[in-house]
């Protein structure tokens, strides 16, 4: 029974978060996930959005989002700063190089693989 449970919160790790504007954007190759500990379980793609720029700090239970994303120049990420955040890769690298020479705000950091995203996620509370 112990494993039982046990696969049951990986699998809860690797859980598609419903995108509510799916019309808006189509599967594009790629899933927006969360920790295993974190009980959401639908955002819209403007939360998501606001997630990963850094415009949202905090989850609906008030505990830290800690976004991470793909390297630039993947095809993953360009899908997703596309198809969630409507920028292309170059754009939102270039708001980040604002916001880091204002002093504002960092970039998520960024992980090679979707293996080190996974492996992120599951081991950083918040994470998304």
């Amino acid at each position: 029974m112990r494993g039982i449970t046990q696969l049951a919160r990986n699998l809860a790790l690797v859980a598609l978060l419903v995108v509510s504007n799916a019309a808006a954007a189509p599967a594009q190759g790629y899933k927006v996930i969360v920790n295993a500990s974190n009980p959401t379980t639908k955002l819209s793609r403007s939360e998501v959005a606001a997630f990963f720029l850094k415009k949202n700090d905090r989850w609906s239970t008030g505990a830290a989002a800690v976004p991470v994303d793909l390297a630039e120049g993947t095809a993953t990420r360009d899908a997703f700063s596309k198809g969630v955040l409507g920028k292309s890769t170059a754009t939102v690298k270039a708001y980040w190089n604002q916001m880091v020479f204002s002093g504002r705000n960092v970039p998520p950091p960024e992980k090679k693989s979707d293996a080190e995203v996974l492996a992120y996620v599951r081991n950083t509370p918040g994470a998304i």
